[in-house]
């Protein structure tokens, strides 16, 4: 599972985009507003739980920021060499998706209205 905000622009946007990327049905994206993020996520603080995207796998482990990558790409069909990267490089990918969170609102404003119209959960109903 996928959590996300579903309060931000961007984060509705970049959730549907890797679910369209998930020809194969692997994720669901959860928003991190639901009760299922809380039963997911129990022992997290609130302020942490909504500070990043996380990666809930099939076996229970999280994942959160830029760690979330590599294990969300290897579930993505050709998404291997994505993955690699990420672990090859772990700080440049903490560090890239720290400035994209800190960016978000603004890159969820250069998309425009589309973004707020996206609705990631509908996508697997």
């Amino acid at each position: 599972m996928l959590l996300y905000d579903r309060d931000c622009g961007f984060c509705r946007w970049s959730t549907d985009r890797i679910l369209a990327w998930d020809r194969r049905g692997a994720l669901r994206a959860v928003a991190l507003q639901s009760d299922e993020t809380e039963r997911l996520l129990t022992g997290i603080a609130r302020e942490r739980m909504m500070a990043s995207w996380h990666l809930v796998t099939a076996d229970g482990r999280v994942f959160s920021a830029g760690d979330a990558l590599a294990p969300l790409a290897r579930l993505l069909p050709a998404g291997t060499p994505a993955a690699a990267l990420a672990e090859a490089f772990p700080r440049a990918t903490e560090r890239s998706y720290r400035w994209i969170a800190r960016n978000r609102e603004s890159l969820g404003s250069a998309l425009g209205v589309e973004a707020c119209r996206v609705d990631p959960e509908r996508r697997r109903r």
